[in-house]
């Protein structure tokens, strides 16, 4: 301890005690910018991790779940069944981690999609009535929105809420939008056989040995007298077709009653029986495409079995005239 003469120097020359303590260690400064690193990059191809990458997973197998929207709903869970009993599982429509491990993503499960100047200048109102679209020279998307969500087979809400930043009704060419990066399943041989299981709103492509080749949500007819049970087989397959509307099958419509004559509508997509046609040996009664997929796996057809565009388009690459269709109960 310095004297208290030493300390009176010191203090009249400006100094302190202070001066012969030991420095302190400085406490650490907090840095400016934290530093989060970058996530590893995934590795494909690897298990699905949750439901919305089940449905896209499903969808490039051909088990279609309707829309693809990120829902655990019944559509999906029977995609899920359809993909389970193809993969030697037992079939609970419950993703589980024996289901996770076996369906697997190649790819990543989102990519970016722009349309051109060309995509947009296809777009074409519908007209309201039978009359006005039968003089239109196509059916055609309207907006599009409607566009990508069949290009991705997706739902129009869940585009929309991955995609918040873009105005759709304005949407210019080369907007960059997120989307499910979706490819149609390739198959290399035919189906031997269809089944339609009415009371499950569900179609199903088989080889020859029984195996599972694609599954689709359908709808089917309102009344239940209209229900083909039974066997039947494929008659015609045809790509894009024209729609004959015959107003003796729509009673229900005042319009119908009016015309007092059939009208031939123009191929497209919003074409009352889509982008195909696959007529079967019952008069009146074939299976087709619809422009609103959000309806398919509803009993409100006039006969007929109806699914999305993108399960119809698939659906044609494995069907062929004389294919057996059966529909059970």
């Amino acid at each position: 301890m310095p004297s208290l003469r030493l300390l009176i120097t010191l203090f009249s020359l400006g100094l302190t005690t202070a001066a012969f303590l030991p420095a302190q260690p400085a406490a650490p400064s907090s840095p400016l910018v934290e530093f989060t690193p970058p996530p590893a990059p995934r590795t494909y191809p690897r298990p699905v991790e949750s439901w919305l990458e089940a449905q896209i997973a499903l969808a490039r197998h051909g088990f279609s779940s309707g829309p693809i929207d990120g829902v655990a709903g019944a559509q999906s869970a029977a995609a899920l069944r359809a993909f389970q009993e193809s993969a030697g599982l037992k079939p609970t429509g419950r993703l589980d981690d024996s289901t996770q491990a076996a369906l697997l993503l190649d790819t990543p499960p989102l990519t970016q999609l722009a349309l051109t100047e060309e995509d947009l200048a296809t777009l074409l109102p519908l007209g309201k009535t039978w009359l006005e679209k039968s003089q239109q020279t196509a059916l055609a998307h309207e907006t599009p929105l409607e566009l990508v969500s069949e290009l991705t087979h997706s739902s129009a809400r869940y585009l929309q809420s991955l995609n918040p930043s873009v105005n759709w009704n304005t949407l210019a060419a080369g907007t960059p939008l997120s989307v499910p990066a979706i490819k149609l399943a390739p198959f290399t041989a035919k189906a031997a056989r269809l089944e339609v299981r009415l009371a499950d709103n569900v179609l199903q492509a088989r080889d020859a040995d029984g195996k599972l080749l694609a599954h689709f949500p359908v709808s089917i007819a309102k009344k239940v007298e209209k229900r083909p049970v039974g066997e039947l087989h494929v008659t015609v397959v045809i790509p894009d077709p024209n729609y004959t509307f015959d107003p003796e099958t729509f009673t229900e419509s005042a319009e119908a009653q009016t015309l007092g004559r059939k009208l031939i509508l123009a191929p497209g997509p919003n074409n009352p029986v889509g982008v195909a046609w696959i007529g079967l040996d019952r008069p009146g009664y074939g299976i087709h495409g619809t422009p609103t997929p959000e309806h398919v796996g509803r009993t409100e057809s006039h006969g007929c079995f109806r699914l999305a565009n993108w399960d119809a388009r698939t659906l044609l690459s494995l069907a062929w005239t004389g294919l057996p269709v059966t529909v059970l109960p």
